[in-house]
């Protein structure tokens, strides 16, 4: 029996969108955003990537001779983390999870307060620049920072301040209520934020289409009422592009924007892991040609816009500044072990004054930094 013409109707439809500009090896595959046409801007994003592998490797090395504890490696991602920190305003405010080292530099955070960070010592995110110090810490626990993007951005509406904040997560976090919640609050009250989902591939061990059975996790924010996109997370101009745009769409009052950047986790999840057990040889060598600075470096060549000698002078500076940062973070004299409390609370409870005391009265742990 046919159904009368209005009982079945379509409501709603939606579509994702993929935005690439340049290919694996460097070649534009459409004509460049305005954001391209400046060599310096472009220069600026290779080096901060350079920079920040550097720095990934040193970190790394320190931790496997026993110098750092447990690491979190953003070997592979360097492009995203560049992009969200050459897009962001000085006065807009950035909730990190762990990996983007890169837009931490950029904005002010210092290489050896993220090896302080690592190495268990609280003053590695009491950031010493006034640039830094309006964003937050890095997150470890997957997806419970998400939900701080609400409060900071309706401190904004109430302050009447032009400000944006943009949270970043892993595809992992995506799995979480506490994403989905933030998602749904931030569309009711239209805040400006922006969600930036580092889509890796990999939630630890868990490959991506086993956490989720999304198509894509851009459509994740259409529960909330959020059109999210998607981009080449590899591809450095295209991130800085899109994250551009979404920023400024928050910013002009168009509400939360969500952007999954699509990258690969080329290290293992941590230095505690060994990403050998559940992936293969095989899919990490075809993700290394993807890799994103060997993509810009090919584009800035084939502009004749970066040489052999720009390319020593960088790698010689970023060795030696992730050195420096080394050297300073193991000078550093650790502080007393009863200072484990004094950041619990603004004022220590009184019950807890006891315990202080005696962790005091005990004092440091021989060899520890």
């Amino acid at each position: 029996m046919n159904e009368p013409k209005d009982a079945i109707k379509r409501v709603a439809s939606f579509e994702i969108i993929l935005t690439r500009y340049l290919d694996t090896e460097g070649r534009p595959l459409a004509a460049l955003p305005d954001g391209a046409a400046d060599p310096d801007r472009v220069r600026s994003m290779y080096r901060s990537m350079v920079r920040t592998r550097a720095f990934d490797k040193k970190a790394v090395a320190l931790q496997r001779t026993g110098q750092l504890g447990t690491y979190a490696a953003c070997l592979g991602q360097e492009a995203v983390g560049t992009a969200v920190g050459m897009a962001l305003r000085a006065d807009d405010v950035y909730i990190p999870a762990y990996r983007e080292y890169a837009a931490q530099f950029l904005r002010g955070v210092s290489m050896t307060e993220i090896l302080l960070y690592w190495g268990g010592d609280e003053r590695g995110m009491d950031y010493a620049a006034d640039s830094a110090r309006q964003d937050y810490p890095l997150s470890v626990p997957i997806a419970t920072h998400v939900p701080h993007a609400i409060g900071v951005a309706y401190a904004f509406r109430l302050r009447k301040q032009d400000r944006v904040v943009l949270a970043s997560c892993g595809d992992g976090a995506t799995s979480k209520g506490d994403f989905y919640e933030a998602v749904s609050s931030a569309k009711v009250w239209n805040l400006p934020i922006v969600f930036l989902v580092t889509n890796n591939q990999w939630a630890i061990s868990l490959p991506r289409d086993k956490q989720t059975g999304a198509q894509t996790l851009a459509q994740k924010g259409i529960a909330g009422g959020i059109i999210g996109q998607q981009v080449d997370g590899n591809d450095a101009i295209a991130t800085y592009e899109i994250l551009n745009q979404a920023i400024a769409a928050a910013r002009a009052g168009e509400g939360p924007q969500l952007v999954e950047a699509i990258t690969y986790r080329l290290h293992d999840h941590t230095t505690a892991d060994d990403a050998r057990r559940y992936r293969s040889e095989d899919e990490v060598k075809a993700a290394w040609a993807r890799c994103p600075i060997k993509r810009l470096r090919a584009y800035l060549e084939s502009q004749n816009a970066w040489s052999s000698a720009d390319e020593e002078s960088l790698q010689s500076e970023a060795v030696a500044a992730a050195e420096s940062a080394a050297q300073a973070f193991t000078a550093m004299e650790a502080e007393p072990p009863e200072t484990i409390f004094d950041h619990l609370y603004a004022e220590l409870p009184t019950s807890m004054h006891w315990q202080r005391e005696e962790v005091a009265a005990r004092g440091p742990v021989e060899g520890a930094h």
